[in-house]
C-alpha cells in the first residue's frame, strides 16, 4: 500500500511539474502572436510539426539527456544561455516584425523555433524531465509517468493552439496586436531570465568550483 501511494504521489508530481514548466497557456498566446497572418493550413502544419518535435525532444532527453550532456560536455547553464539568446531574437522579431522579407517556408520555421524550442521543449522542461527520470529510475512503475507528463503537456498545448482562432475572432485585429506586443515583452523577459539563470550558475561554478 505504501509503495502504491509512493507511485501515485510521484505520478501526480511528475505530470504537474512538466505541465507547469511547459506552460501551455503561454505557448498558445505566443503561437497566436507569431501566426496571425497565416492561413489555416499553415497553422495546422505548424501545430502538428511543433508538437511532434516537442514530444520527441522531451522524450529523448528523458531517456538519454544525461548521456548527451556528458558526451558533448554541455552544462544546463549553457543550455539556458542558448535558449535565452534564441528567445531574445524571437521577441525582438515580434516587436519589430518584417514578415514581408520571409518566404512561406521560412515563416513555418516558427514551429521549430520558438514553439518547439525553447518554449515547449526548452531548458526548463528538458531539465525537469531529466531530473524526474533520475528520481524514477529505481522504480519501473514510476518512470512511465514522466512520459505521461510530457504527453499531457504537449496535448494541452496542441488543443490550445488548435482552438486559438476562436480567441482571435473575439479579440479582433487591434486586440491581437496588443496581445502580440505584450507577449513580445514577456518572451523577452523570459529570455533575459534564462540568460541570467545560466550566467549565474556559470559564475557561481567559477567562484565556488
Amino acid at each position: 500500500m505504501v509503495h502504491v501511494n509512493s507511485v501515485l504521489s510521484f505520478a501526480l508530481i511528475a505530470i504537474a511539474s512538466v505541465v507547469a514548466v511547459v506552460e501551455p497557456g503561454s505557448n498558445v498566446a505566443i503561437y497566436l502572436s507569431l501566426t496571425e497572418d497565416m492561413d489555416k493550413e499553415q497553422k495546422k502544419r505548424i501545430i502538428n510539426k511543433s508538437m511532434k518535435i516537442s514530444f520527441i525532444v522531451l522524450a529523448f532527453f528523458a531517456l538519454a539527456g544525461q548521456l548527451v550532456f556528458v558526451f558533448f560536455n554541455i552544462t544546463i547553464s549553457a543550455f539556458q544561455i542558448a535558449g535565452g539568446i534564441l528567445l531574445a531574437d524571437v521577441a525582438l522579431g515580434m516587436l519589430h516584425p518584417s514578415k514581408d522579407e520571409y518566404s512561406r517556408e521560412e515563416l513555418e520555421d516558427v514551429a521549430v523555433v520558438p514553439l518547439a524550442f525553447p518554449l515547449t521543449a526548452g531548458p526548463g522542461s528538458i531539465t525537469t524531465v531529466m531530473l524526474l527520470m533520475s528520481q524514477a529510475r529505481a522504480s519501473p512503475l514510476e518512470w512511465p509517468f514522466v512520459f505521461v507528463g510530457i504527453l499531457v503537456s504537449v496535448l494541452l498545448s496542441y488543443v490550445g493552439m488548435t482552438y486559438a482562432d476562436r480567441l482571435v475572432s473575439r479579440l479582433g485585429t487591434e486586440g491581437l496586436h496588443v496581445v502580440t506586443q505584450i507577449m513580445a515583452i514577456i518572451v523577452l523577459a523570459i529570455a533575459v531570465q534564462f540568460f541570467i539563470n545560466g550566467t549565474t550558475e556559470v559564475v557561481t561554478h567559477i567562484l565556488h568550483p
